[in-house]
């Protein structure tokens, strides 16, 4: 595991997990940034950062993120390429669900909700 203070190029990207390497990265600056923009100030950055980390454990954790970033790779199908990336995104929080504490599920949820909102919107949009 790695601890640096920001994502390249400005994203808000608050963990990465790099397969090749099976590296897990959190960018606490950018966290914090995440957070803020969330919940309007640092309050809870620490479970927050827990949750980001249980997440990016869970790419790590996924036995099926290989094949399914192969497709993703190989596709040159705008639609097919957000389902993909939902499902990578979908397992990665069911996994994470299973490693955080009972008493940070409801900041959990809201989190995973917020997060794979924005991987919904185009697969529903896609559906229509």
């Amino acid at each position: 595991m790695k601890i640096k203070k920001q994502f390249p190029g400005g994203r808000l990207v608050g963990g990465k997990y790099h397969p090749h390497t099976h590296t897990i990265t959190l960018y606490t600056e950018t966290i914090r940034r995440q957070f803020e923009l969330l919940f309007g100030s640092c309050k809870w950055f620490m479970p927050y950062a827990t949750i980001v980390l249980a997440h990016e454990i869970g790419h790590a954790m996924d036995e099926n993120l290989p094949a399914l970033s192969a497709a993703f790779e190989e596709s040159g199908r705008l639609p097919e390429k957000q389902a993909l990336a939902l499902t990578i995104e979908q397992n990665a929080w069911d996994f994470a669900g299973r490693l955080v504490p009972a008493h940070l599920r409801p900041l959990f949820q809201k989190i995973m909700d917020e997060s794979l909102s924005a991987y919904r919107q185009p697969v529903m949009a896609g559906a229509h």
